[in-house]
């Protein structure tokens, strides 16, 4: 029994370890088809490189800054613009994503070999002298630890160092708002040394120090990016004078939003404000809860406007235009309060007076009338009704106040132009007619406005 089985073994055996040795062969070939290409450091260059750090750094102070006491140290910064934004308009600030690199020299960390460079990881960092920089402008700042810390340290042998790390910053943008929401802004990025003056370190930069990556990637949703300017200069503390550097990025905002939100339904406001000029007058309910409610829906209009703004003390241009339309809608609800007034409240005695002089057969629907004063206005007679006067500005006799029977040259005879009302300076107005007269004032007025407006705030 025992002979049967150790057969079995010895015929099976051969099999699995064949199938075995197959798909690990298969394995092999597959893993090595996508890796073709193996480049190994020689054991030489790895004990070369232990021996240059450790008699790079046996001596080394990472306390003192390179060439202390003899001249500054000149750094040259590089930035690379990852990502800008949003932007936060309440707040006045915005967010950056860079990848911010520094390099200067130190003749400390010099070196003979075959090695040209270093690139050390973030363990390094610690152990050598890196530059104090701080943002001024920054609220927030945090470095990307994800999966390792995002820092580089690179060496070469003649003593540059490259040090770049990741930065993700909430800046301070002072914006200025007057033009809101045709508003231009330059929002800065301000850094330099924190402990080190001018005479001990000097910040510079090169001709291709910025770039940038592609812009459709950015978060700035309301702003367009229209370019960006380095500068630098000499700031003058108490503490001494430090070399401040300086980006400024520019962003135009984009209107869309705030049209769709604002501009459209406050026009689309006014605008039916003004169907109460063509609803009859005496349909009081009718105009006036139309103009009640487009006076409300303004009034929301207007909160809703400022609600994506600080509370700055000066007006906007979205304030200014909002106020107006406001203003437009409120006028058009007066408009009818003041019809309302002065049609419903005729003196009952010229009613009478009228009664009795005309007969009821010929009685015709008397309009109603106010005057205005004038200075400018010209000389008109003391009495339409004045035969000589009249033949001599060109009237007959026949075209005289009459009973009954209207001037030809001007307004409809009523018993003023009789008694001699119609005088010097004086500017006859149809209060009848005053809904005439708004459907033609009230959109040319603000017909004016919105030409005036965007003229003075898109090309001034």
């Amino acid at each position: 029994m025992c002979g049967k089985v150790l057969l079995v073994c010895l015929i099976v055996a051969p099999a699995a370890f064949q199938n075995r040795a197959d798909s690990v062969e298969e394995y092999d070939y597959d893993y090595l088809s996508t890796n073709k290409t193996w480049v190994l450091t020689p054991r030489v260059q790895d004990t070369d490189a232990t021996q240059i750090l450790n008699s790079l750094l046996r001596n080394y102070d990472n306390k003192l800054r390179p060439d202390i006491g003899i001249k500054p140290t000149f750094i040259d910064v590089d930035i690379y613009v990852n990502s800008i934004g949003p932007v936060s308009v309440i707040h006045m600030e915005y967010t950056i994503d860079i990848f911010f690199a520094q390099t200067w020299y130190d003749r400390r960390l010099r070196f003979n070999s075959t090695l040209k460079a270093l690139t050390l990881n973030t363990n390094m960092v610690s152990r050598v002298w890196i530059p104090d920089t701080f943002f001024r402008n920054s609220k927030r700042a945090d470095s990307h630890w994800i999966t390792t810390p995002n820092q580089l340290l690179r060496i070469w042998n003649d003593g540059k160092v490259l040090y770049t790390l990741r930065l993700t910053i909430e800046a301070e943008c002072l914006l200025q708002l007057q033009n809101f929401p045709m508003d231009t802004h330059s929002c800065p990025l301000v850094f330099s040394s924190y402990g080190y003056t001018q005479e001990e370190i000097v910040y510079r930069w090169r001709r291709y120090s910025i770039e940038v990556s592609d812009q459709r990637t950015w978060r700035l949703y309301q702003f367009d990016f229209t370019g960006l300017r380095n500068t630098s200069e000499v700031l003058r503390t108490g503490a001494g004078e430090y070399m401040v550097m300086t980006v400024s990025f520019d962003l135009s905002r984009r209107m869309g939003y705030f049209a769709i939100q604002t501009y459209i339904p406050c026009i689309l406001t006014v605008v039916l404000s003004w169907v109460s000029f063509w609803i009859k007058r005496d349909s009081t309910p009718a105009r006036t809860s139309l103009g009640i409610t487009t006076v409300l829906t303004m009034t929301t209009l207007s909160t809703i406007s400022r609600k994506h703004l600080p509370r700055v003390s000066y007006i906007t241009a979205m304030d200014l235009f909002v106020s107006v339309c406001f203003i437009f809608v409120f006028a058009a609800l007066m408009e009818y309060a003041t019809l309302n007034y002065l049609v419903g409240n005729k003196k009952p005695e010229e009613h009478s007076h009228r009664k009795t002089r005309l007969p009821a057969s010929h009685a015709p629907l008397v309009p109603s009338y106010t005057t205005i004063h004038i200075n400018s206005l010209m000389l008109w007679p003391p009495e339409v009704g004045n035969d000589d006067e009249s033949e001599a500005l060109g009237m007959s006799s026949s075209s005289t106040c009459l009973e009954g029977k209207a001037c030809e040259r001007f307004f409809c005879c009523i018993e003023d132009c009789q008694r001699g009302t119609w005088r010097e300076g004086y500017l006859r107005i149809h209060i009848s007619r005053l809904d005439s007269y708004s459907r033609v004032f009230f959109p040319t007025a603000f017909l004016l406005f919105n030409i005036v407006y965007w003229i003075a705030y898109l090309y001034l």
